[in-house]
């Protein structure tokens, strides 16, 4: 029997603070009070199951407490949410909480994640290889995505889907933004002092430096692992497990480059100009 989404949302918020009030037992009184409420942010496609799989893991190395919410932007039954919604799921979150969701660089949200009391960690990922997840992501894995249907019935080659997802598509429903126009709404997360932006890459190939940066961010909120930092690392570490996501596939950088075709990484670069160069994953316009 399906659960409607408003008792589901009941039970988790009932475990939820059954969790909190463990915590504190083990612990001590006021120990989660002491911690930063915890976002992990990203782009679609570009590490937000794996950003809350690490973040995940603080629990096991310090009072923090997972709820097990859906995305702040989203509801129980996956549908988007408004933006005083999103807004109030972010104000919502306590001391010690670990969430996670897609959210753009705009107000209130800047002004909301940025605020004493949140830590906020901004993942992004190489366009390129974020077209490619995007477009298995569509194809094959989620067939009641909103791009399916044209992707399979309108376009016929993979050559073909790279482009619109490049340049963008206006029929109706199936609109999708221009991959330029995506990632502006996203790049002023990078302008954040209060921000800690790494790169979905980093968590893939140099974990340690890139966990090494999390665990430093965190301490400048005041916190402390209780494990010694190299079993702390490890344990964040131990905490990805990549395959229990339902959009696992690669997670592989540099895959665009099995994908792309000379049209393509033309009509990449006309469509988006010094983006690569912004984000630092080319130092010219001429790759």
């Amino acid at each position: 029997m399906k659960i409607p989404p408003a008792i589901k949302h009941n039970l988790k918020s009932a475990r939820y603070q059954g969790r909190r009030w463990a915590t504190s037992l083990r612990y001590g009184p006021g120990s989660l009070d002491k911690l930063p409420a915890v976002l992990g942010n990203a782009m679609p496609k570009s590490g937000s199951h794996l950003i809350i799989q690490v973040l995940q893991g603080l629990t096991l190395i310090g009072p923090f407490v997972n709820p097990g919410y859906p995305p702040v932007n989203r509801g129980e039954d996956n549908r988007k949410l408004s933006d005083q919604q999103v807004l109030d799921n972010i104000l919502r979150m306590q001391p010690g909480e670990i969430g996670y969701g897609y959210i753009s660089a705009m107000e209130p949200f800047l002004s909301a994640l940025t605020q004493p009391g949140r830590a906020t960690i901004f993942v992004y990922r190489d366009p390129r290889d974020m077209i490619i997840s995007h477009v298995f992501y569509a194809t094959q894995m989620h067939t009641g995505h909103w791009m399916h249907s044209y992707y399979t019935e309108k376009l016929n080659t993979m050559e073909e889907r790279i482009q619109a997802a490049i340049q963008g598509v206006q029929e109706p429903g199936s609109e999708l933004t221009p991959i330029r126009q995506r990632y502006e709404g996203y790049l002023g997360w990078l302008e954040q002092p209060q921000v800690l932006s790494l790169r979905f890459e980093e968590l893939i190939l140099e974990r340690e430096l890139a966990f090494g940066r999390l665990l430093d961010y965190l301490a400048s909120f005041g916190f402390t692992p209780r494990l010694p930092r190299k079993e702390a690392l490890a344990t964040l570490q131990e905490a990805i497990a990549p395959r229990k996501s339902g959009t696992f596939r690669k997670g592989k950088p540099g895959n665009w480059r099995e994908h792309f075709t000379p049209p393509n990484i033309n009509a990449f670069k006309e469509a988006t100009g010094d983006l690569l160069v912004r984000l630092g994953y080319e130092t010219s316009e001429d790759w």
